[in-house]
């Protein structure tokens, strides 16, 4: 049998994917995912509720049915998908719409990534972290808290902690990682460590989480800064694409070092599988670092793995943590 003729059709699908991006961003800005869930889950009540007319309502809801985002039944009625009912309905607990729409603003910048990176003007700057303010920092927290704290109950899920004295969290911000923990562990404290914009915002969420006397946060710049002592666990998550492998190298040897001895370090973080052909999203992440002309880029899970060994880790193991996305690695410090 003779392979199926190449044509155009992956091709086009992936030039057109911003299409896609536009029709869930429109959803969300008009709270469709919303009006459908109260029962304006037709064509002209939806495109009344929303303001668009029966027209527009029309021309959204194809779109979204053809993404999957809704299912329309017999007699015309429409209904969310699941993960679109749990996650951009507003009010529900994991309601996720800032979380999706807060880089947006980078929407220019990915059609003239290629003059971006011809540009060629790396510098040592942590990215989008590297202008944060108060004000910033406060609207990232906002979007990201509730992913953030779905992902720290995955954590301690999964893993135990039970014995363990003190956390530390490198770039922890909200800090739902250590609020988490000690909600779980009647026993245990934790500091989250970031940049100084981001300090006065965690405080709020430990506070408004009631665990304010056994979790707070510090200005740390961890790459740096000296570590606090007393630590026998060290988390950080979702911060590994910003660095490039000399410095994530040193900061692990910095972590080895300041963990006592027996202490665990868990390195989350959006690594690429060991051929480099995937997954997609944490290439995507490795990317967009040529955006705000960091250093950073996307680390394979046997560099990181390579990371914790050379620094002194032992009991090296990575897992699967976010489908496509996140992987956990972990190592411990020898006792």
């Amino acid at each position: 049998m003779t392979a199926p003729r190449p044509d155009t059709t992956r091709l086009q699908r992936i030039a057109k994917a911003y299409w896609e991006t536009g029709a869930l961003f429109a959803a969300i800005d008009l709270e469709a995912f919303t009006l459908i869930d109260a029962g304006h889950n037709r064509v002209d009540t939806l495109g009344q509720a929303a303001g668009i007319g029966p027209l527009n309502a029309e021309r959204l809801l194809d779109a979204l049915a053809g993404m999957a985002l809704v299912e329309r039944a017999q007699d015309g009625a429409y209904r969310n998908a699941p993960d679109v009912d749990r996650f951009l309905v507003k009010e529900r607990r994991g309601y996720a719409g800032e979380w999706m729409t807060f880089l947006r603003e980078n929407w220019g910048d990915w059609n003239r990534i290629a003059e971006i990176m011809k540009a060629g003007d790396e510098s040592d700057r942590l990215g989008m972290y590297d202008d944060l303010t108060e004000e910033s920092a406060r609207k990232y927290h906002a979007a990201t808290y509730s992913i953030g704290m779905g992902a720290a109950r995955k954590f301690h899920r999964e893993v135990d902690l039970t014995g363990r004295r003190k956390i530390m969290d490198l770039g922890g911000g909200s800090g739902a990682y250590c609020i988490n923990a000690a909600e779980k562990y009647p026993e245990i404290e934790a500091v989250v460590l970031d940049l100084p914009p981001v300090v006065p915002v965690a405080l709020d969420y430990i506070a408004e989480n009631g665990v304010a006397g056994r979790v707070t946060a510090k200005a740390c710049d961890f790459t740096a800064d000296p570590l606090p002592e007393g630590c026998d666990v060290a988390i950080q998550a979702s911060n590994l694409p910003i660095y490039d492998r000399k410095v994530i190298g040193q900061l692990i040897r910095r972590i080895y070092d300041a963990l006592e001895p027996g202490g665990e370090y868990h390195l989350i973080g959006e690594m690429v599988n060991n051929d480099r052909m995937g997954p997609l999203a944490p290439a995507l992440w490795g990317l967009y670092e040529a955006i705000p002309r960091s250093q950073g880029h996307a680390h394979s899970i046997s560099e990181c793995e390579g990371y914790l060994a050379a620094a002194g880790f032992e009991r090296i193991s990575s897992v699967e943590f976010v489908p496509g996305t996140l992987t956990r690695t972990t190592g411990y410090k020898p006792g």
